[in-house]
């Protein structure tokens, strides 16, 4: 099986833009994770560019933000503002880039209503409820409180949204310019993520759905403690090959631009399936809970903020294995969740 392929290995610096295709133009934006970046591009539209996706909600982003408006873009419109999914990193700014520059938002309904959800009761993950369901599943108390604080650190990270927003929906033909975008509905890493697919160009902006090196994240969380996010993710990957051509530019939100998009969806397939087997395997020798299978999957000494999406992600393992017959449930004396095996 061949490697991938990268037309451009050094990324963009920060305020500077790199041409991917002819009317695409990449930028960077920093993060403050160990994942400490994110791509932001730019789609030649009539009249100016349509940004899709944005950064973060932070005083260095808004810096580089000024830079590249003052610079790259000073004689140029930015005429609308795309986001592909609700992290924070993609959405971020788009309230202050759309109310700063009067332009419109273009996005899933997803998207929207979970931003400003999360937005207007960010403390709703610290209920009892929510904290009953982490513990239940292995983690301490400390863990617990780790996870439910994602909130409060969601509001510090995107400003406020626009009070309207232009819907997109799985399908829609996307004008830019003289080009037409298929929107593809992607789910997984997150709800209706946006994907838009230019045939003319041979461009998918591909956003977190498939990404090189890395793996998006996929995860349960406490308000849908049984859902089957990464059945939905698998079935999105296997779609893509049918729906996009292999020859496709990939424009992913992290990481460079790359060629090979079915053997990376392949690859991706291939990870998570190995990663079924760790927790089949373990679950055979005895029951474990969710918190038990952490360090199945992951390496030791996780930071809160990796901790808390290990969680999720081991619980989406889980939770597949269940729906498919590999495991099954079994609640303890104490009312913890235990796996074992079929």
């Amino acid at each position: 099986m061949s490697d991938l392929v990268f037309p451009i290995v050094e990324p963009p610096l920060p305020g500077e833009v790199v041409p991917v295709a002819p009317g695409f133009l990449w930028a960077r934006m920093p993060l403050p994770f160990k994942l400490d970046h994110v791509n932001v591009y730019f789609i030649q539209d009539a009249d100016g560019w349509v940004v899709f996706d944005t950064g973060i909600n932070d005083e260095k982003t808004r810096q580089i933000w000024h830079k590249l408006l003052d610079g790259p873009f000073k004689d140029q419109r930015i005429t609308g503002v795309i986001v592909s999914h609700y992290d924070p990193d993609h959405i971020g700014l788009a309230g202050w880039l759309c109310n700063k520059l009067g332009i419109s938002l273009q996005t899933s309904l997803s998207s929207y209503l979970s931003c400003s959800a999360i937005s207007l009761n960010p403390s709703a993950s610290q209920t009892d409820a929510y904290r009953h369901f982490y513990k239940s599943h292995g983690m301490d108390d400390e863990a617990a409180t780790i996870v439910g604080d994602m909130g409060l650190g969601y509001l510090t990270m995107v400003s406020e949204l626009p009070p309207t927003f232009r819907r997109i929906v799985a399908d829609d033909i996307v004008k830019i310019g003289n080009q037409n975008f298929m929107a593809i509905s992607g789910d997984g890493h997150s709800p209706e993520q946006i994907m838009l697919f230019c045939d003319a160009a041979k461009v998918f902006l591909v956003a977190d759905q498939v990404l090189a090196k890395i793996t998006p994240n996929v995860s349960v969380w406490g308000e849908q403690p049984n859902d089957n996010p990464l059945g939905w993710y698998l079935r999105s990957l296997q779609m893509l090959q049918i729906q996009i051509p292999s020859d496709v530019l990939v424009l992913p939100g992290h990481r460079l631009p790359f060629y090979g998009l079915h053997l990376r969806c392949q690859q991706i397939i291939q990870h998570h399936q190995e990663r079924c087997d760790m927790v089949y395997r373990a679950c055979r020798l005895k029951a474990l809970s969710v918190a038990d299978l952490i360090d199945v999957l992951f390496r030791p000494n996780l930071d809160p903020h990796q901790l808390s999406f290990a969680f999720g992600e081991a619980l989406a393992h889980v939770n597949f294995m269940t729906a498919d017959g590999r495991l099954r449930r079994a609640v303890d004396t104490q009312g913890q969740h235990r796996f074992s095996s079929i």
